[in-house]
């Protein structure tokens, strides 16, 4: 596979001459400034695909070009978004970058709780714990219905029970202000504010702003969401095919719903459903084992030989999930992921397929040079090493120079 990297943008800390120097050959990038729902101009485009390749590299994914939430929830101004969709999708094409990795999770990106989780071994992981995700929708969003639902929550593919709202209670009587803004940062900000997501680490009143994008989902059940996603890939699929532009879909991360909101890209039967939707080559996958690896039903092995036929784009990292349910992210050689098996699946299914390591642990002074959350050099440099070796043994075994 193509060794590909996340890189944010000329403002990243991480330039593209170290990427060079440690193997990397195409870049994961976006138009991070331009606001969601505006057209990328094919001279925006052109300025940032020719300034990677003067470094060697080329602009492998766009990841992400975003949907926008009107989109998502069907508002009246849905089809002028599509139009400006189709108008940026067009000008990509021109200028040869046509694979587009994209979400259709309703308001928040991936989500954690805690992004410096410690490691035994001195390093840290991004960290997800349902009790302290559970305080954050009671007691910060402050939710209509949010008690009642976790009081009812079963965590899907966990066979202990849990009763998450007396964790919650025991949470509250150590909570301080302090641990309750770094809750909100961890949540809804730091994940989502380094990318042109809905808030900015600049917003001054997050949470209220949250709420209001909260209101926007009244009533949209994950019938209605699906029908919007359906919607939206049949209006793009002609231009798709005409200008040879690969759509795929990242699933939902964590893949169940939260905070009242349906997520439709969660499981095996999630993705046959949108494959099936609408039925087209350009209609694909990007194949995260770190999300899909999350949720303790999926079998990832499975669903990778199934769907490595329709995946455009692989993320390969791997979660562990412990015995309460709560997850965090594994070393690239352990979790639920088997990366090994992986790599054997979409070598043998293609060969080019862009792939990057995604999320990696923080270590060595990552902690002190300001990278955006999960995405450390060293660390994700370790990740790209150990997968890079998976490739070399996995290519020699299948006969692949």
């Amino acid at each position: 596979m193509e060794k590909t990297w996340r890189w944010f943008g000329k403002n990243d800390k991480i330039s593209l001459a170290d990427l060079r120097q440690i193997g990397v050959e195409g870049i994961v990038t976006a138009l991070h400034d331009i606001p969601n729902g505006e057209v990328w101009t094919r001279e925006r485009i052109h300025e940032l695909r020719t300034y990677i390749e003067s470094y060697g590299m080329r602009w492998s994914v766009v990841e992400s070009l975003p949907v926008s939430e009107s989109i998502k929830y069907g508002g009246e101004d849905r089809d002028q978004l599509i139009d400006n969709y189709i108008e940026s999708l067009r000008n990509l094409a021109a200028e040869g970058v046509k694979t587009v990795c994209y979400n259709f999770m309703p308001v928040l990106d991936w989500a954690r709780t805690e992004l410096d989780h410690p490691n035994p071994d001195g390093t840290s992981n991004l960290y997800f714990s349902y009790a302290e995700f559970a305080y954050f929708d009671i007691y910060l969003v402050g939710r209509k219905g949010a008690r009642e639902e976790w009081a009812g929550f079963r965590i899907p593919g966990i066979d202990r029970p849990r009763d998450i709202l007396a964790e919650v209670e025991e949470l509250r009587r150590d909570m301080t202000p302090e641990k309750e803004h770094r809750l909100v940062e961890n949540i809804i900000v730091k994940t989502q504010g380094f990318v042109s997501g809905n808030i900015r680490e600049d917003d001054e009143h997050p949470l209220e702003l949250f709420r209001e994008l909260l209101a926007l989902y009244d009533g949209v059940t994950k019938e209605k969401l699906q029908e919007n996603l359906r919607y939206f890939l049949s209006e793009i699929m002609p231009v798709c095919e005409e200008c040879g532009i690969n759509m795929c879909v990242h699933p939902d991360d964590p893949p169940f719903p939260v905070l009242g909101l349906p997520r439709i890209v969660t499981n095996a039967e999630d993705i046959r459903w949108f494959l099936n939707a609408v039925d087209n080559p350009h209609n694909g996958l990007t194949f995260c084992a770190g999300s899909l690896s999350a949720g303790a039903a999926n079998d990832v092995v499975a669903m990778a030989r199934e769907f490595a036929p329709r995946t455009s784009f692989v993320h390969l990292r791997s979660c562990h999930i412990f015995e309460n349910g709560d997850f965090t992210e594994a070393s690239h050689l352990g979790g639920r992921a088997d990366i090994v098996e992986l790599v054997r699946i979409f070598e043998s299914a293609n060969p080019s397929l862009p792939m990057r390591v995604d999320h990696g642990k923080t270590m060595l002074g990552d902690e002190g040079r300001g990278y955006n959350a999960g995405y450390s050099f060293h660390g994700r440099m370790f990740a790209m090493g150990q997968v890079q070796g998976v490739m070399a043994a996995v290519d020699r075994e299948l006969g692949i120079k």
